[in-house]
């Protein structure tokens, strides 16, 4: 990992982020991808003829916006020059635009890449790959690519009829976890996020952006996903989800993330060219790790990623100051704490500004503004190491260690 030494992140960012249906619904993620990017540009002062390459995240495009980061380049208003590619890891995608932007300047391919992710599930498309040619029988018939996304993300060999919500019951059984135990880590989820919110801990962070409709337009900056009511005693009310499939279900819609609209962003440079653009410096990638697990339990996923990632630079997890475990379940975050062996004492430092059920799980997004929290509350706490990790559907785990500098 000695060639990630002088690779450095800097000035990580994000729009805010916006329930499904809800304050960026007007808004497409081409259009939340240039927002963030155009407030990154002047926030850093960055002149926009030193980025060489957009690496942007998606993971529900249209061909509206093909190739997103070259379209994000484009709206934005990068030069014509500045090249711009899509990848797609689901929940961990946008964390890997970082890391393969990391990876893209260490190994000498680009000086200094922009990184990040957008996705609107709010405009999902509904689609047909079987029309074309022709429609048969007494109509047509369009796929939810929500829907399809999370039922076919293990391929034809491992479809999960349930989606991630069968994943997340598979672990509440496999673990004996209980729906109190759900129930009262998303409450304090809630309750952190909205400490945060309130405190003005995400303020730097967030990118303004405003939205326009047919009859106004508001600049958008607060996350809109948590709620100051979800109390254990509000969260208990709730209905499982799966409840008719499964009579033991315990997974509701408050213990588990959201469905949510969102951009993040950041730049990746040298430490040389960041000190010379007068960039601001946070951190650099100190070691990273993907690893396959079963479709089934994809939630378990950051077990093996973060134990892969450890090993390589003779780190254990006791050494880690903050964790960010995205909280896509509460199950599957006290599921990854079982096998961890952690305990009680161990959340004071694990998601301390609330994750993924209070701030929501805009997908492709969800790293870069993970990335965007952790750094800068690294950057408080004087801190050295932080940990990012997620689950991703399809069975995959993802982790990335970061060093402040």
């Amino acid at each position: 990992m000695d060639m990630l030494k002088d690779v450095v992140i800097c000035e990580p960012v994000r729009t805010a982020v916006g329930r499904f249906g809800g304050q960026f619904r007007p808004m497409s993620a081409q259009e939340l991808g240039a927002a963030v990017v155009r407030g990154l540009l002047e926030r850093s002062a960055l002149p926009p003829d030193r980025v060489e390459d957009v690496i942007f995240a998606q993971c529900y495009p249209t061909m509206d916006a093909p190739a997103l980061g070259r379209v994000v380049a484009l709206d934005a208003g990068l030069p014509v020059e500045v090249a711009g590619l899509q990848l797609d890891r689901r929940c961990g995608s946008g964390l890997q635009a970082v890391i393969s932007a990391v990876m893209q300047v260490a190994t000498g391919g680009s000086s200094l890449v922009i990184a990040g992710g957008a996705d609107s599930m709010s405009n999902a498309p509904f689609y047909s790959t079987a029309h074309r040619w022709g429609a048969s029988g007494t109509g047509l018939t369009f796929d939810d690519a929500l829907h399809r996304g999370r039922v076919l993300a293990g391929g034809k060999s491992y479809p999960v009829p349930g989606g991630m919500l069968e994943t997340a019951e598979n672990l509440r059984a496999d673990y004996a976890i209980s729906r109190d135990a759900q129930d009262a880590l998303a409450a304090r989820s809630h309750r952190l996020a909205i400490a945060a919110r309130s405190g003005g801990l995400f303020d730097d962070e967030i990118i303004p952006v405003t939205v326009a409709t047919r009859k106004s337009s508001a600049i958008i900056a607060t996350d809109e996903h948590p709620r100051a009511d979800a109390t254990v005693e509000a969260l208990a009310a709730l209905t499982p989800i799966r409840i008719k499939e499964d009579p033991a279900s315990t997974v509701t819609a408050g213990n588990a993330s959201g469905q949510n609209d969102g951009a993040a962003a950041c730049i990746v440079t040298t430490r040389a060219m960041a000190d010379k653009l007068g960039l601001r410096a946070f951190a650099r990638l100190r070691s990273w790790a993907v690893a396959g697990v079963p479709p089934r339990t994809m939630g378990i996923g950051p077990v093996p990623a973060v134990a892969k990632a450890l090993s390589r630079v003779d780190m254990e997890l006791s050494d880690i100051d903050l964790i960010e475990l995205n909280e896509a379940f509460a199950v599957q975050v006290l599921a990854c704490a079982q096998d961890w062996g952690l305990g009680a004492e161990d959340f004071d430092r694990i998601n301390v500004n609330g994750s993924g059920i209070s701030l929501g799980h805009p997908l492709a997004a969800t790293g870069g503004r993970i990335l965007a929290t952790l750094l800068r509350e690294m950057d408080r706490r004087g801190v050295r190491f932080g940990l990012e990790t997620m689950c991703i559907g399809g069975g995959q785990g993802i982790a990335a260690l970061f060093e402040r500098v």
